[in-house]
């Protein structure tokens, strides 16, 4: 019998003192007068005491305390709510961020959990918090909300209830200190809660509810010529507006929603707060329901390009800063767009922060970068080479000999070596030592004709411009040796799998090919009648004893029940038990779950995009060969079933 799923119900307002809380416990206390089993998980002690008079006469769960950097801290207890499992719970402040201890970084993930479970649930939020209006909200208001929910979370829900009152009647509350003390109202006058601003937060919420209405309607009246709608991601701070952007005209339009992320050679470079940005970006695609694609190269318009066409793309929104020519380029992106995509129609968000962001984004570690190995050979190269010219001037005093053989030294280093500066320097030197010691007057610095000036610069030109396409060269080698790399393993993976007979070799070829992938310790949990069994680790390297004891503990053994309770992956990189030692993944087919795979993260770091998607088409394959099995084996259960009751049939006779 499938387990039933809670019933969420949101009390949604457009601002904090409309009357939310209010209204959630009012209508509370009528289903505990229906017979239902209400209790109370969280309120936020508001100090009104209109709101706090509700509290009394519904049951409480006490709250859970968190010492946090010297102070306790008081949070909703998940635990003791599921142990006690009403049939109703009231959650206050959805979009709430737990202190850091707690299982889950935001509430609405313990909501989650409790729904799961079977739980019904009221909670509480304000328009300001929804993901995709984000940004519109700060426009308005100049203040930045730092706390927000995926927009999925409002939508989904079973019921929305728009508590709303005049903006005229609400500022009178705020005056009389019915929503803040007075003092703090004032200030709150002249910012957040102007009329301004309180007025167009109205007008959005109104909207916003309206949308989900619409959504709830007509939920597939386009499916004949769905739209499809891109967003381009990247490590600029602006891409996150462009991102709530396209989220809400995949809400308008009822489209599906892509984000790719193109990944080129600069990523490898990329600085610590740019790749920050990059998994922020990222993040908040996935909050926002985008399906996360990554592709290859450094030709971006043209790997957009592709994508949109083998993936029927029907609207691309992009930011403005990608329209910022190149030096090497007169055409921006857009240009290269509408020429391979004439078809696309193409949204350009602006932003008023996007020219500054650009500049920001240069990162000087791609081009000025040194590696012990590339720093000898160049050195060698230009001994052997300052050697061989002097030798050769020895005995035939010309300077043109030395230029040319310099000339080479410059072609090879830039072939040799990945990185600009080499070249650069190398230039530098080159023509240094060669008006040093070849060019009258020798054994000084000054130069006897001003044609040898020519030959220096077309010398640095010639050095920068190979170093530059060989550099160029290598980095798409790369790109599409990694690119083939991921097929290979993919090929091997499903061909190795179609070989195994049996649940253990599937779990040695799993282990195998995801260790030879990710080059981390695996941690394999196989499950058996919806219960986890002794864990295997696996590594090509020895497993010490203490590196065993730390993954199979009793802390990270949780983090993997937990995992398979609730179908969701968790652990380090996660918002879910983020102080795991391992990222904890399913291994399943919609809800059959056959094992739980943990990777160790001993260093907290978030796996790259590009492993993040192999990972996931390599798990897939593993589901799939399993549930094979599965199905081979029910099957030849039936048969054997079949056999023995024709058997006895035969007996009888």
């Amino acid at each position: 019998m499938e387990k039933r799923k809670g019933k969420l119900k949101i009390f949604f307002g457009y601002c904090a003192g409309v009357g939310k809380t209010y209204m959630m416990l009012n209508t509370a206390h009528q289903k505990y007068v229906e017979g239902v089993d209400v209790i109370i998980g969280y309120i936020e002690p508001h100090d009104r005491k209109e709101t706090m008079d509700l509290v009394h006469g519904l049951e409480t769960i006490p709250t859970k305390q968190i010492e946090y950097k010297g102070r306790t801290f008081k949070e909703f207890d998940l635990d003791s709510a599921l142990k006690r499992h009403p049939q109703l719970i009231l959650v206050d402040e959805l979009a709430h961020t737990n202190i850091p201890g707690s299982r889950h970084e935001k509430r609405y993930s313990d909501i989650e959990e409790l729904l799961r479970a079977g739980i019904d649930v009221y909670t509480t939020v304000n328009v300001q918090h929804l993901e995709s209006l984000h940004d519109i909200v700060e426009s308005i208001t100049r203040i930045k909300v730092n706390e927000s929910i995926p927009d999925h979370i409002f939508d989904d829900a079973d019921d929305v209830k728009l508590v709303d009152i005049e903006v005229d009647d609400l500022l009178i509350r705020l005056e009389e200190g019915k929503i803040y003390p007075k003092n703090r109202a004032k200030r709150a006058l002249e910012h957040f809660f102007a009329k301004d601003n309180l007025i167009a937060l109205r007008s959005i919420a109104l909207r916003r509810c309206a949308d989900r209405v619409n959504l709830i309607a007509t939920p597939h009246t386009r499916t004949f010529a769905k739209d499809h709608i891109l967003v381009c991601l990247g490590s600029s701070p602006t891409n996150e507006k462009v991102i709530r952007t396209a989220s809400r005209m995949a809400q308008a339009f009822h489209a599906d929603f892509t984000a790719l992320y193109v990944e080129t050679d600069q990523q490898s470079h990329m600085s610590e707060k740019a790749m920050t940005q990059l998994q922020s970006n990222l993040k908040l695609a996935r909050h926002l329901e985008a399906d996360i694609v990554s592709t290859y190269g450094n030709d971006i318009p043209y790997q957009i390009s592709q994508y949109v066409k083998t993936s029927s793309v029907s609207k691309l929104v992009i930011g403005r800063s990608y329209q910022k020519p190149s030096i090497f380029k007169k055409t921006t992106i857009v240009d290269r767009l509408n020429q391979l995509s004439p078809d696309l129609e193409i949204y350009i968000i602006p932003d008023a922060r996007s020219k500054a962001s650009a500049h920001s984004s240069l990162n000087l570690k791609s081009y000025i970068h040194f590696t012990k190995k590339e720093t000898l050979s160049t050195i060698s190269i230009l001994l052997l080479t300052t050697l061989a010219s002097y030798g050769i001037f020895t005995i035939q005093p010309n300077a043109t000999n030395a230029i040319l053989l310099f000339v080479l030294a410059a072609c090879v280093i830039g072939v040799t070596t990945l990185y600009p500066i080499y070249s650069i320097l190398a230039a530098i030197y080159s023509v240094t030592i060669i008006n040093f010691l070849f060019i009258e007057p020798r054994f000084t610095f000054e130069m006897s004709s001003s044609q040898y000036t020519l030959i220096f610069i077309c010398m640095i030109a010639v050095s920068f411009t190979i170093s530059y396409f060989t550099r160029k060269l290598k980095r798409e080698n790369i790109l599409a040796s990694l690119h083939a790399h991921s097929m290979d393993v993919l090929l091997e993976t499903s061909q190795k799998l179609q070989m195994c007979n049996t649940y253990d070799d599937v779990k040695e070829e799993a282990c195998y090919q995801l260790h030879r992938m990710l080059k981390r310790l695996i941690i394999y949990y196989p499950v058996k009648n919806k219960t986890l069994q002794e864990p295997t680790l696996y590594s090509e390297q020895h497993i010490s004893d203490d590196l065993h004891s730390l993954y199979t503990s009793k802390e990270e053994t949780a983090v993997a029940k937990w995992v398979l309770e609730n179908n969701k992956n968790a652990g380090a990189s996660t918002s879910t038990l983020p102080h795991a030692k391992g990222l904890y993944l399913a291994i399943r087919k919609k809800d059959d779950i056959f094992a739980i795979i943990g990777i160790a993260m001993q260093h907290k770091e978030e796996l790259p995009q590009y492993e993040k998607g192999l990972l996931k088409a390599m798990l897939n394959e593993i589901a799939l060969t399993m549930d094979s099995m599965k199905q081979q084996n029910l099957k030849n259960e039936t048969i054997t079933r079949i056999q023995w009751v024709e058997s006895i049939g035969h007996d009888d006779i």
